[in-house]
């Protein structure tokens, strides 16, 4: 909380939820007295909304009870964060925050603007939320793979084929996802777990490659670790795309796994 809890709790109380709508990793409910409840689950948690009767586990954290019956339960994994802003006032944490990678209005234009010549590793750019805002080093990996861009890329290197496939991959990668539920190690608001469950190299250290067959490696990308296929990512040389990629060098809507090997 960003408040003593009897401040928070007199802030909150009595207030109605008029909807819920999100910006890179933070949900934000709007409250009819013009202030927002901002939450932010960081390393993974649960948010489960509960019909009347039915209490929330022992395990949560946070409890929104409604006059109706229903409850809220937020639980978090590790750390995470449940703000409450004013009308009018400020929060650094989210004032900050960068385009939207899933908005119609994020056109490639704008992605190869936000890349522009920098220096820093093309996988360091895309997690900074002041850039680019909701993603994160469990979805980062498999889209890499799928433009064929290593993580340690600088961004300055990436040609204007490599960019448009990474941006293409961004897309497609982040929607199939969100489609898909989510992770399937995380419920969605009723509990159901979602059903995004097979990485193609992500966490798979030590495994082949589903294109090429390589070991997948894992390496040190600043303060998180990567997975790579130097197979298929090779740190210099440009190649083309890999089988069953091709769409997403326009764009695409679809993001199409690669081959897999008999």
């Amino acid at each position: 909380l960003n408040l003593p809890e009897d401040e928070f709790q007199r802030r909150i109380v009595g207030r109605r939820v008029l909807g819920a709508e999100s910006r890179g990793k933070w949900a934000f409910l709007p409250l009819d007295d013009g202030s927002r409840l901002a939450l932010n689950l960081n390393m993974g948690g649960n948010v489960v909304l509960y019909d009347p009767g039915k209490g929330p586990r022992d395990k949560w954290r946070i409890v929104l009870r409604f006059s109706d019956g229903c409850s809220l339960s937020i639980g978090f994994w590790f750390l995470g964060y449940l703000h409450h802003i004013g009308p009018g006032e400020s929060h650094p944490m989210t004032d900050g925050l960068g385009a939207d990678p899933l908005s119609e209005e994020f056109t490639f234009e704008d992605f190869d603007r936000l890349l522009g010549r920098r220096k820093l590793p093309i996988k360091t750019f895309l997690l900074r939320q002041n850039a680019i805002a909701g993603i994160g080093n469990y979805y980062i990996q498999d889209l890499l793979f799928l433009a064929r861009v290593h993580p340690l890329r600088p961004v300055a290197s990436l040609d204007e084929a490599e960019r448009r496939r990474v941006y293409g991959a961004m897309r497609s990668y982040l929607k199939k996802a969100l489609d898909l539920g989510g992770a399937s190690y995380e419920n969605d608001l009723y509990d159901r777990p979602g059903g995004f469950a097979e990485l193609l190299i992500g966490y798979r250290e030590g495994q082949g490659c589903p294109e090429c067959g390589a070991i997948i490696k894992k390496i040190k990308t600043g303060s998180t670790s990567g997975f790579v296929c130097e197979g298929c990512q090779p740190f210099g040389a440009l190649l083309p795309p890999p089988a069953g990629v091709t769409s997403l060098l326009e764009g695409g809507k679809e993001c199409t796994e690669p081959r897999r090997r008999p």
